[in-house]
């Protein structure tokens, strides 16, 4: 296996929750840094700050915990853009631990290592907009490797979820719909999550306030269930 570095990737870890691993009790591993600049990021602290941990770190923390918890959610910012993701991973599952990964698609060839090895339990993908306003909301050209990764995940064996922000400004009715006809062209089945934007905590971009939101919910079709959080 390879050796697992020292360097300072990690933001911060949370040692304990029940909402973001279903059925797990679990803690968070935040990554710093972030290829996206979403204007509705509500952790502006983590995609531009500096890591304060190392992988090592984690482990140290995570054999502290054996007997406490059962998974490790991996977030950020973005884990899959840090060059120890795969080692760091490996040791992760080598300890007993399952692993979730919450990402936003953007490198798919290290999702698929992360998959040909069978080192991921759970995914949550982040299906930030449709290929004509990717960029405007992310600030990166990025829709494309987001394709491929839900195309590999789709074709995988591995429980996944898709899951977009709801802004007033950002994602109509009819642009709703539109993303639900995306999804249906790539033949994705599962869960749709909706998550409201936040009002009134710091975020990365310049945005209104966000108004009462329809209901994605009704939406749902034999092959998506679209669940709001």
């Amino acid at each position: 296996m390879k050796k697992i570095r020292k360097t300072n990737s990690i933001f911060s870890i949370t040692p304990f929750t029940l909402l973001d691993y279903p059925d797990k009790l679990a803690c968070i591993v935040w990554f710093a840094g972030c290829n996206m600049r979403c204007i509705y990021c509500y952790n502006p602290d983590i995609v531009l700050g500096k890591g304060r941990l190392s992988a090592p770190d984690v482990i140290t923390f995570l054999h502290s915990r054996r007997l406490l918890l059962d998974g490790v959610v991996l977030s950020g910012g973005e884990c899959t853009m840090h060059k120890d993701i795969i080692p760091l991973v490996a040791e992760i599952k080598r300890m007993g631990f399952s692993v979730k990964l919450d990402t936003n698609g953007s490198m798919p060839g290290v999702l698929k290592k992360l998959l040909d090895a069978q080192l991921i339990d759970a995914i949550a993908l982040d299906f930030k907009a449709l290929p004509g306003n990717y960029e405007m909301v992310t600030g990166a050209d990025l829709f494309r490797p987001f394709a491929e990764s839900l195309s590999l995940l789709i074709q995988s064996d591995i429980p996944f979820e898709v899951r977009t922000t709801l802004h007033s400004d950002l994602i109509s009715v009819d642009y709703f719909q539109q993303m639900m006809s995306y999804l249906q062209s790539k033949h994705y089945k599962g869960d749709y999550f909706i998550q409201q934007f936040r009002n009134n905590v710091p975020v990365l971009g310049q945005l209104n306030y966000s108004l009462p939101e329809f209901d994605a919910s009704r939406f749902s079709t034999s092959e998506i269930r679209v669940l709001v959080r």
